[in-house]
């Protein structure tokens, strides 16, 4: 048989014989697979619109229809795709079928809000009722521990203790690693390096990733090249810093403690730091507990006694936070040699170069604490 363009059409051929007939797809065959990109990471999720309309026509994917029992802690990984988070859903038998989440997560426009992390879900859960858990951030789970500056390495362990399931020997044996990440300058010894901050701990974190999370990435070794002093000296006198002041008085009470370092014939304060929270480190006592000359003369060989030896200590004595890293840094201009701070509640802190003016700064002190006893 031939057309109108004059091709030759199927039609019997030679020999009588009846060419076979060809079959016809059915429409069900012709849907072509359309992959579903969901990228996780940086909060972006891209869902392709049309898949489950055309899925829905011709099948029903398989869904549980309780909330679910039990509990199973979930984890969705930076960088996995929607396929990846139903698969893995699947696996722990938290979703009936791939399927069912993607379609789940197709249809709501909040699954742009699943963010890496852990989760706590259920066994035999509806799919949907699965992703109403993920999309929320606020879901994932993490414990959470603030660690306030000026905590010694000694405090931040019991700390950790108080608030995850592991035990002190563990942390202690974790700060042994020498993978830990201290900076070399710090010469394998955490004590000051490490940041107080608020953490969040996924529930698979042990001591080491805790502490590996706490160590210090400061890069302080410009700052304190400028200076003239090693960035260990500087974490030291960030640690007095964090320990003696605060708020807007910690960059002069820096740059006392630099002018008794760097004048030390001065024949006023001889190179002598005189700070009595070094000396209470050395003592294994916390706090600002006042020291007395029983008390300094019981350390009197420790290098950690500002009282008998000059110079800085030989480490930090506690975790400097920010400011006081910035303040050893950028210590103030001035000629002072003393401060006082005169009232502990406002933290009212006074300075002078001359001897007798500090005299007076703690007559002042001394008549604060008369009448503040709690405070002092």
């Amino acid at each position: 048989m031939t057309s109108l363009l004059g091709e030759e059409q199927p039609g019997t051929p030679p020999g009588g014989r009846r060419a076979p007939k060809q079959r016809r797809r059915g429409p069900g065959c012709l849907i072509a697979l359309i992959v579903l990109a969901v990228i996780i990471g940086g909060g972006y999720l891209a869902v392709s619109k049309g898949v489950d309309k055309i899925r829905d026509q011709f099948s029903s994917a398989p869904d549980y229809s309780g909330p679910g029992t039990g509990s199973v802690t979930f984890e969705v990984k930076s960088g996995d795709t929607a396929s990846d988070i139903g698969r893995a859903l699947k696996a722990d038998d938290i979703v009936a079928s791939v399927d069912a989440f993607i379609s789940a997560a197709d249809a709501d426009p909040q699954a742009s809000n699943i963010q890496a992390g852990f989760y706590s879900l259920k066994k035999q859960m509806k799919a949907k009722d699965a992703l109403a858990i993920l999309v929320d951030p606020a879901n994932i789970v993490t414990t959470k521990v603030t660690i306030p500056e000026g905590l010694r390495v000694a405090d931040v362990v019991d700390l950790l203790v108080k608030n995850t399931d592991f035990s002190k020997n563990e942390f202690t044996q974790a700060l042994k690693d020498p993978g830990l990440g201290l900076p070399s300058y710090a010469n394998g010894n955490p004590e000051g390096y490490l940041f107080p901050a608020t953490y969040s701990f996924g529930p698979k974190e042990k001591p080491f990733d805790m502490l590996h999370d706490m160590v210090v990435r400061n890069d302080i070794g410009a700052g304190a090249q400028a200076l003239g002093y090693t960035p260990n000296e500087v974490m030291t006198m960030a640690s007095l810093i964090e320990a003696e002041g605060r708020g807007k008085y910690r960059t002069k009470i820096s740059r006392v403690l630099y002018n008794r370092l760097e004048n030390p014939d001065n024949g006023i304060t001889n190179g002598l730091l005189q700070i009595d929270a070094s000396v209470n480190y050395a003592l294994g006592r916390t706090g600002s507990t006042v020291i007395t000359d029983a008390d300094k003369d019981s350390v009197a060989d420790s290098p950690y006694n500002t009282y008998t030896q000059t110079g800085l200590p030989p480490t930090p004595i506690e975790a400097p936070g920010d400011d006081a890293i910035q303040a050893a840094l950028h210590p103030a201009e001035g000629p002072w040699l003393f401060y006082v701070t005169v009232n502990l509640k406002t933290g009212l802190t006074k300075f002078t170069d001359s001897y007798d003016q500090f005299l007076q700064f703690k007559q002042e002190y001394a008549q604060y604490c008369a009448t503040q006893s709690d405070r002092c």
